[in-house]
């Protein structure tokens, strides 16, 4: 089950209590992931892609909001994402962008409506570098 982001401006800024965990900022806002790539140091940025471990359920860990813009943050033990609904396929696959890129996900649950803004909630993301 895969988020990708791709082309996604990330510094990374420290490293956390796991092992290759690391906090990252972007123009969106900042979060916290699993670095599965070579070693690099702290305030380095790169382009990377994002990966998921768990199968969403909509409404419960995907649901609308009234805000219009695109952030990443902090909440707990949770990384949210906010972007707009583009797409959910019958397959469950579904497309979140986030400025120009788009982050795909896997899904379970009731239908929810295209176009708005969302959040995502994860507890798991994976970092790894993108290269063309």
């Amino acid at each position: 089950i895969r988020v990708e982001y791709g082309l996604c401006k990330s510094k990374l800024q420290k490293s956390g209590l796991k092992k290759d965990e690391v906090f990252f900022l972007t123009e969106f806002g900042e979060g916290r992931g699993i670095w599965c790539g070579a070693p690099v140091n702290p305030g380095v940025e790169m382009d990377v892609e994002f990966e998921l471990s768990e199968l969403l359920m909509r409404w419960v860990d995907i649901h609308p909001v009234p805000a219009g813009e695109f952030n990443i943050r902090l909440e707990q033990d949770k990384v949210i994402f906010t972007g707009v609904l583009e797409n959910i396929e019958e397959d469950g696959t579904g497309y979140l962008r986030i400025g120009e890129g788009l982050v795909m996900f896997e899904c379970l649950g009731e239908p929810m409506a295209l176009g708005v803004f969302v959040e995502l909630q994860v507890r798991d993301v994976r970092i790894y570098p993108f290269s063309i």
